[in-house]
Parts: C-alpha cells; structure tokens; sequence
C-alpha cells in the first residue's frame, strides 16, 4: 500500500469496518467477517489483508484489556505448533496469489467460515453439552489451529475457527472473551513480519491506521457496552447474512 484512499465513501466504509473490528473484539464475535468485505472491496484485496491485520491489532489490545484476566493460557500453548503450521501454508499461498485470485480466495474462506458458524449454531441448542474428550479434543485443536493459522494469514478471518472450538471445549463467556483476545494478539504479531516481508504493511498502512483508531476505539467501547443487553441470536442471524453476501460477491 502505497497511497491512502482518497474516496471518502472509502474512508466511511474503512471507518465502518474498524469499528466493527473493535465490536467484535469486544462485544459479540462475527462482525469482524463484514469488515473483511469492507476492507476488501475498497483496497486491493492482497493489501486488504496487511491493512485489516494492523486494524485487529487495535482491537486485540482493547479486548486485553477487558478481558485478559480470564484467559486459558494452557488451551493457547495447545494450539502454539498448529497456528504455525496453519500460518506458514497460507503465507506461501499469499506469496504467489495475485489481486485477481486473492478477490475469490477470501470469498471461499468467508462462506467455509460462515459454515462453521452455522455449526456452531446448531451445536448451541444443546445447552447441556459436556466438554469434548480428551482424545477428540487434541484432534479438534490440531485441526483448528492449523485452519485458523491458514485462514487468519489469507483473510484475517480466523475468528469463527476459534468461536467454534472454544465453544465446543465448554468455555464460559469470560474464558472465550479472555482467550480469544490473548489468542489473536499473539497470532497477530507474528504475521505482522511476514506481511511487511511481503509488502501488505507499509507506513502509509500504520499512518490509515491511526487514523482509524477512533473508528476502533468507538466500537470496542460500544461492543463491550451492549454484550449483555442485545438479543444475541437475531444479532448472528444478521452477521451471517451479511457475511455470506458479502463473501459471495468478493466470489463473482
């Protein structure tokens, strides 16, 4: 990224994609997938992701800083090796996809995402559902931090992998909130590397990120404000709408 946008209907849907970064972070998992679409369908899509990356680190530290006394730290080091895995196999992809290919890429990996989320919807109507086994739940985090580590280096879009699992493992609302928060942090630093490597981060990049800070900052506080006021399952239901046209029209 060379140039800040000179659209101001760019900077309004750069603005609206940040603070829902900073929502989601915060608040109520989900609305981050719409940001993806925002920021993708005003830059290009491979310098989308270096820009979203610098973006959700904003949000990361907003949502440490309510939430990081509740973290699973051994539930983390379980997940370490595979998110490296993951990382590594989308940063070579990443490598060697143009602007072209990277537009459907994202839209793939946002309609699988939504499909976990669906999952995750019909698992949810079991509310007595015990923890995984042990057996079953090494597994699911080798699969999960694998795919996480790929989706979150392609698309920024990990966060449904993560919803899922931690779901599955029977976390409280304050273990996911704390977890996730570390979790993206520590993920999120080490693709900032590879995507200056890479090229998606440059100063321009942190100076529109500064600039999108009061967008972020306004989201978290409002996300941590109405976590536990909004009627949840229609506020999915319209995240998942949103993210599927979204990811179908980054497909066409």
């Amino acid at each position: 990224m060379t140039t800040l946008p000179a659209d101001a209907l760019a900077w309004v849907a750069l603005a609206v994609g940040a603070a829902l970064v900073g929502f989601a972070k915060a608040g109520i998992s989900g609305t981050s997938s719409i940001a993806i679409v925002l920021f993708a369908a005003v830059m290009p899509p491979k310098a989308s992701t270096g820009a979203l990356l610098t973006v959700l680190i904003l949000g990361d530290l907003f949502a440490i800083r309510y939430y990081s006394r509740h973290v699973e730290w051994r539930l983390l080091a379980r997940l370490a090796p595979w998110v490296a895995i993951g990382t590594a196999a989308g940063a070579v992809v990443l490598y060697y996809a143009d602007d072209a290919a990277m537009r459907p890429i994202i839209g793939a990996i946002l309609l699988a995402l939504l499909a976990l989320q669906l999952l995750m919807k019909a698992q949810r109507r079991d509310s007595e559902r015990p923890p995984l086994p042990p057996l079953l739940r090494h597994g699911a985090g080798a699969a999960t931090g694998t795919a996480a580590g790929a989706a979150t280096m392609l698309a920024n879009a990990a966060g449904p992998v993560m919803v899922l699992y931690l779901f599955l493992s029977g976390f409280s609302k304050l273990q996911f909130l704390g977890t996730m928060a570390w979790f993206f942090l520590a993920v999120n630093l080490v693709k900032v590397p590879i995507s200056v490597g890479l090229g998606l981060i440059s100063w321009t990049t942190l100076i529109m990120t500064a600039l999108l800070l009061p967008a972020v900052a306004v989201g978290a506080l409002t996300g941590r404000a109405v976590v536990k006021k909004v009627d949840q399952r229609q506020f999915e239901v319209a995240t998942l709408a949103m993210t599927g046209v979204g990811a179908a029209l980054l497909m066409v």
